[in-house]
This record gives C-alpha cells, structure tokens and sequence, in this order.
C-alpha cells in the first residue's frame, strides 16, 4: 500500500494545517500569560502604593496621575530608579533572572515611600532615603 505522491502531499499539507494551529494555541497562551502577570503585578503594585500612602485613595485619577507625575518624575526619583534597575540588572547576570526580581522587590518599595513621605518635610527624608539607598 504505497501512497501516491498526491496523498503525500495531502498528508504534509495536514501537518502543516495541524502545526500552524498549535503555534497559535501556544501563542495565545503565552499572550495569556503575559497578560496575567501584568494584572497580578499592576494590582500588587497598586495596592502596595495604596497600603503606604493611604490618602491617595480619595483622589481622582487625573489628581493620582499629577500626584505621580510630581513626585515620581523627579531627578532624585530617577537616580534611585537607575540605581535600582542596575543593581537587579547586576544581580541578574549573577544570580539568575527570578532570583534577582526576589531580591530587588524590597528596596524598589522603600525608596518610593520615602520620596513621598519627602514632599512635606524633604531635607529630613531625602538623608534617609540616601542611606538606605547607598
């Protein structure tokens, strides 16, 4: 029972057909993947800022997003960023991606808080947050 070269080609075209629809599948899944994780971290990341500024809450967005702009789009909120990003960025070549998102979670959550509490009073905060910083 030798199949012709048409069926061959029929059976070819078929696991194209097939292979193609897997690629999809998986693409699908990795976007859903991805997805999630953003929602998982915006919400965490949310509610951190949320839990250490509890005042933010009454606002209205376009009120938050002046808030943030004011606050996080600043020289010094940008130098402790880059420091951060190249501390990670060194601890990842290291010690290996995950491991180095663990490690970097607890200074990237102090600096913020700090900056904000600087607004009112910045002399006093700034000296601590260089401390915790350096």
């Amino acid at each position: 029972m030798a199949k012709t070269k048409v069926e061959k080609i029929r059976g070819i075209e078929e696991q194209i057909h097939q292979l193609e629809n897997e690629r999809k599948r998986l693409l699908q899944q990795h976007r859903e993947q991805e997805r999630k994780a953003r929602t998982n971290r915006l919400c965490k990341r949310g509610g951190l800022l949320e839990s250490m500024l509890p005042d933010t809450i009454a606002l209205t967005d376009e009120q938050f997003q002046t808030f943030m702009e004011k606050t996080m789009l600043t020289p010094f909120t940008r130098r402790i960023l880059d420091e951060l990003t190249k501390r990670s960025a060194d601890t990842g070549t290291t010690q290996g991606t995950q491991s180095a998102a663990q490690s970097s979670t607890p200074p990237a959550a102090k600096p913020p808080q700090q900056l904000q509490l600087g607004g009112a009073g910045a002399g006093v905060n700034e000296g601590k947050t260089a401390r915790v910083s350096g």
